[in-house]
């Protein structure tokens, strides 16, 4: 991994405006040690910004962004990514990634990140050698560098990906305040995370499984914008046969009383569904897992 100095770290003296400004900077300085970049772009707010800065740093020539296709991106993602690449200039590569082809990424236990970012740094590292790309970069962000359970940024890790963003120290919100100064449309794109998140541990993750979930949501959203119902933050969980909705805190009682918004997420193929009282919860299927930090 190509390393340029320490980080910069929060300093009292300095307002949120000075310190922003300075891990832009750093970040600027490593993306440039690197010469030439693979970016892991799945299109979010992350890696949106990480794929424009390399730009303004390198050149668009000298860098390819690269959005893995496969089971669990939802098709709606693979437009958006598409979009912002064009919208940068960037030579976009559509790899597909086969993480249902490993048995311990279907067994769904609590390192299955880690199998996936196994199978996405093993797809992506030998493209790039192919482009002639000296690394492949990830958008993890200084905020995930500290969250108690991520195996999936210890298997990119150990595979030699480069985490520039993190490096640099800039936090998820300082990513999005960045991303609106640089007038990405994604700097307000709410957290995606991959279909097979929203399966529970320890229920096989099948294509089948993850296409009924991305027919849900799709359903859901549906669903909700004909009702009027306004929602930010939406996942489908897959307990089993029953579907658990999470929406926005404000949005709960709306859903939980929308008929058409249940029938949607039966039609999907679950056989029942509630509405989470308490909201949508990053990772939340994570409070599942009888141990988390086995897996971390």
């Amino acid at each position: 991994m190509v390393r340029t100095g320490p980080s910069v770290s929060a300093a009292p003296d300095l307002d949120d405006r000075h310190l922003l400004d300075l891990r832009l900077a750093d970040l600027d300085r490593r993306l440039r040690a690197l010469g030439s970049v693979l970016v892991a772009f799945s299109g979010g707010a992350d890696s949106a910004l990480l794929l424009a800065a390399a730009v303004r740093a390198l050149g668009a020539g000298r860098v390819v962004a690269a959005t893995a296709y496969s089971p669990s991106l939802p098709a709606v993602e693979r437009t958006a990514a598409a979009q912002v690449a064009f919208d940068l200039g960037v030579r976009q590569v559509t790899p597909a990634t086969h993480e249902l082809d490993r048995a311990g990424y279907r067994a769904n236990a609590g390192d299955r990140c880690g199998f996936c970012k196994s199978e996405l740094l093993d797809t992506l590292a030998p493209l790039a050698d192919e482009l002639g790309l000296a690394a492949v970069a990830t958008g993890t962000n200084a905020d995930d560098a500290v969250a108690g359970f991520r195996p999936g940024i210890a298997a990119a890790a150990a595979r030699g990906a480069v985490t520039p963003l993190r490096d640099a120290g800039l936090t998820k919100a300082q990513v999005r305040e960045a991303s609106r100064g640089w007038g990405l449309a994604t700097w307000d794109k709410p957290a995606a995370a991959c279909l097979s998140s929203r399966i529970a541990y320890g229920v096989p993750v099948s294509r089948g499984r993850l296409e009924r979930v991305g027919r849900a949501e799709a359903g859901l959203r549906a669903a909700l914008a004909e009702a009027g119902i306004e929602v930010r933050d939406l996942r489908v969980r897959d307990l089993g046969e029953r579907a658990r909705v999470e929406v926005d805190v404000a949005a709960v009682a709306a859903v939980d009383a929308c008929a058409p918004a249940h029938a949607a997420v039966r039609a999907a193929g679950f056989a029942s569904v509630e509405v989470d009282p308490r909201g949508f919860r990053s990772g939340s299927l994570n409070a599942l897992l009888p141990d988390p930090a086995r897996w971390r």
